[in-house]
């Protein structure tokens, strides 16, 4: 009798087991290294100007071209520099300020004003035609400035107020972005049960709007302030092409004819002067930006989580 012998079958490997991943925790935010390396990219190419602007400042006109563009020169110059912009040509550079700060004054301020009125009154009230200002509204954001600049020249010259500061004012005071952006916040910063509330209580829409609506617009109005004070300051183009008279250029105008003086036969370079003068122009927006800015990024924040 044979007896046959049975093999025992190889035993099977245990299979792998996967890496677990790290379990995500609430509140700690991910790394990213592709990210990081762009915000990276975005402080540099953010901040070297402004450091190249604040350290050629300080430096002579010889000193501009004998230095390192990144480094101080030799002799430190900014307190003469200040000293010399403000009573070069007669002190016309404080006469641009002031220009430029009557244009934000009456320009921005009175476009935030009209934004807020007609941001409020779209999102809140109900009238014919409503869908066709909404829809000219985002037409017009869609134009830029610079496609009107021409039409608008010609049409006040016709009326005779180029070359005053109307022709500055006047335009800054349409600001569709502004409008748009009101009028999307007011949406949703105001329920419409407290306005109701307020109406059953006996109040106006005059009073309903200046202590109810009012107060939870602040953060959306920071905001379009903002943003027309900004475009109104650097306005370089409608200047360019409504004014004639130094008198009445805003800084970014002037400072562009003084830079230009270098290109004139027997013109004076001033450079030092452009850029002192250049480094001034920010300061104050600078300061409003961060005097403003937990305002400015609660009202960008509104209205993107759905409660």
């Amino acid at each position: 009798m044979t007896t046959s012998v049975t093999t025992p079958a190889p035993a099977k490997s245990a299979p792998k087991l996967r890496t677990p991943r790290k379990a995500y925790v609430p509140g700690k935010p991910r790394r990213s290294k592709l990210l990081t390396g762009l915000m990276a990219l975005m402080v540099l190419y953010t901040v070297v100007p402004l450091i190249w602007l604040i350290i050629s400042a300080t430096k002579t006109q010889d000193g501009l071209a004998d230095s390192n563009g990144l480094w101080f020169a030799k002799h430190f110059a900014l307190w003469s520099n200040i000293s010399d912009t403000f009573t070069y040509h007669d002190g016309i550079f404080g006469r641009w300020l002031l220009n430029t700060l009557l244009y934000v004054v009456l320009g921005a301020g009175g476009a935030t004003l009209l934004a807020v009125l007609g941001g409020y009154a779209l999102a809140k009230f109900d009238f014919p035609g409503k869908k066709g200002i909404f829809a000219v509204v985002i037409g017009a954001v869609a134009v830029p400035g610079t496609a009107l600049a021409v039409p608008t020249f010609l049409m006040f010259s016709k009326m005779g107020l180029t070359d005053t500061p109307w022709a500055v004012i006047i335009p800054s005071l349409v600001s569709p972005f502004g409008l748009y952006l009101m009028w999307v916040f007011a949406a949703e910063a105001i329920p419409t049960e407290l306005l109701e509330a307020a109406r059953m209580d006996g109040a106006g829409e005059v009073r309903t709007f200046f202590q109810v609506a009012l107060p939870l617009l602040a953060p959306g109005i920071v905001t379009v302030l903002l943003f027309t004070t900004v475009a109104t300051w650097n306005n370089y183009f409608l200047p360019l092409i409504m004014l004639k008279d130094p008198d009445w250029y805003p800084l970014t105008l002037g400072l562009s004819s003084w830079s230009a003086q270098a290109q004139t036969i027997g013109g004076d370079v001033i450079f030092n002067l452009v850029i002192t003068g250049s480094l001034l122009t920010i300061l104050p927006l600078i300061a409003v930006f961060l005097l403003l800015q937990k305002y400015w990024q609660s009202g960008l924040s509104a209205g993107s989580v759905k409660e």
